[in-house]
């Protein structure tokens, strides 16, 4: 018979810096799992991935055993990576802050693609051009 999840959670993690202390063991310790095995777990799933911020959906069971899949990272995070910038525009798409090539747009998708809701690459780059738009980032065709 299969275990029964008892809860469900999701949390944004840097990758392979995931520790007992706030904000991992803040959300996790009330569910009494064992926040050290968490951790050394989710770092080593993460280290090839070392300073993306991942997000990771844990499903804990009645047994207080769990298990963890982990996401691509979120648009707004590869956004600001691949044009070098700290943050979005605060007015959104009324000011530009910085630009992304077709290329990187590609790119970009293809890593979200298992995550988005869409069939191809090509919805996928409307998604993320969208994203991209409301952070103040232009996308040069």
């Amino acid at each position: 018979m299969a275990k029964k999840v008892t809860k469900k959670i999701k949390l944004q993690i840097p990758a392979g810096k995931a520790t007992p202390a706030p904000p991992v063991g803040t959300v996790l310790g009330p569910a009494g799992i064992n926040l050290q095995e968490f951790c050394t777990k989710y770092n080593d799933a993460t280290r090839d991935r070392m300073g993306d911020i991942l997000p990771v959906e844990i499903s804990i069971y009645e047994d207080r055993t769990f298990d963890f899949v982990i996401k691509t990272p979120p648009v707004g995070f590869l956004i600001k990576k691949y044009t070098k910038i700290k943050s979005g525009s605060s007015k959104g798409s009324k000011e530009t802050v910085a630009t992304l090539t077709k290329e990187q747009l590609r790119e970009i998708a293809e890593i979200k693609l298992p995550d988005l809701n869409a069939d191809d690459v090509e919805a996928a780059m409307k998604t993320v051009a969208g994203t991209a738009r409301n952070m103040g980032v232009k996308v040069e065709d």
